[in-house]
């Protein structure tokens, strides 16, 4: 009995006072998982450092404080954000028929699709030197929840391009003369983008997709130029049956040097206008079956001038820039469409960690259906069971 109660109070010790907790458990159990797990490839660390922590920084942690999230301010609309989301975004869902998109047109119709053109719902995030709106984060989220609550496919036909789309991207990354040349056309939907990135075998880890970009010298109208052969297989990219401008992500290599010594120039993005010679669109997919415009794009040895990549032909410096940038711009719609809500959130503790437990529980479901090592999640329940973070 005296064995069993001292291994009891071993236990206790060793797992409840934090400095005996991390130097024989914490460390020894953080320096196993560093010798076994897979370092970070470039791309993956450019892609988690890209954008910010917000308050998830207090829920690694382990002891977040709950009045922090509560602290944020209430975010609010500008009186042209309201007077669009009263006039604009209710009279289009008025023209909303979710059931007969959904079941009869798997589309929406053309008058809905003219008015988004025209009523700059596809240029919420452009800046008004270039014809957009200029709306901040908050409306261009309230104004895609309200559509939501009529139709989502007609909510992911306006998100996508205030979010994945080219906006942003050239706003932040482009030069002058590839804003000149797109945005405006952008904020009126003379152009419509989309963003190819998931493939048939990488699915959206970036780090991991096929396409490729080679350096390449070859007649372009009329003229030797440099630019790049370009070779994609992508799937699921939302607005590619009916895009005008498609961003390609590609791994850019140079095997002859014509840009200097470094043969791989890692993940970078082109805009390329679809009816451009080699590229294929078309072909749809039916993705949870709704009616939003979801589909393949594929090209084989396309070529397109060094200055179709987002940033120019200052290739040393932009070519990681730009995938850079892609992954910010991403940070940026998960903050877009998910944090402002969480902002206004009045849930109590006990109901944040239910459902915080909720996930937890789902996320080891999928492992555990998926066959996953359960060493994969268990860093990450260590950090927050002992507070090392």
């Amino acid at each position: 009995m005296s064995i069993v109660i001292l291994l009891l109070i071993v236990i206790i010790v060793l797992f409840g006072v934090r400095n005996i907790r991390m130097q024989f458990i914490t460390r020894p159990v953080f320096t196993f998982f560093k010798k076994v797990l897979p370092p970070l490839s470039t791309t993956e660390k450019e892609a988690m450092e890209a954008g910010d922590v917000w308050w998830e920084g207090e829920l690694f942690r382990g002891k977040p404080n709950w009045n922090t999230l509560h602290g944020y301010g209430k975010p609010t609309l500008t009186a042209e954000e309201q007077d669009f989301i009263d006039n604009q975004v209710q009279t289009a869902l008025t023209m909303i028929d979710d059931f007969d998109i959904v079941h009869h047109r798997k589309d929406l119709p053309p008058e809905l699709w003219q008015y988004f053109k025209e009523q700059g719902f596809f240029a919420l995030i452009i800046p008004k030197k270039y014809g957009g709106r200029e709306f901040s984060a908050y409306a261009n989220s309230t104004i895609v929840a309200k559509i939501a609550t009529r139709s989502v496919s007609a909510a992911v036909t306006v998100m996508v391009p205030n979010s994945l789309g080219h906006g942003e991207l050239l706003t932040h990354y482009g030069t002058q003369e590839q804003k000149e040349r797109w945005l405006p056309s952008l904020a009126v939907g003379k152009d419509i983008p989309c963003f190819a990135l998931t493939g048939y075998e990488a699915g959206s880890d970036a780090g991991a997709i096929p396409d490729l970009g080679i350096v390449c010298r070859r007649e372009f109208e009329g003229e030797e130029t440099l630019g790049l052969s370009l070779t994609w297989n992508k799937r699921y990219i939302t607005l590619a049956p009916v895009a005008t401008v498609l961003g390609l992500a590609f791994q850019m290599r140079d095997p002859d040097g014509l840009l200097g010594d470094v043969k791989n120039l890692g993940i970078t993005c082109a805009l390329i206008p679809t009816d451009h010679e080699g590229v294929e669109i078309g072909r749809r997919h039916n993705p949870l079956m709704m009616a939003f415009m979801n589909g393949t794009t594929s090209g084989e040895d396309v070529f397109i001038p060094l200055d179709w990549i987002i940033g120019g032909l200052n290739m040393r410096v932009k070519v990681g820039v730009c995938w850079l940038s892609v992954c910010q711009r991403v940070a940026v719609f998960h903050y877009q469409h998910l944090l402002p809500h969480l902002a206004m959130c009045r849930l109590k503790p006990p109901q944040l960690t239910v459902m915080f437990v909720s996930s937890l529980v789902c996320l080891l479901a999928i492992l555990k259906a998926y066959k996953k090592p359960w060493h994969v999640l268990l860093p990450i329940l260590i950090s927050l069971k002992l507070h090392v973070v």
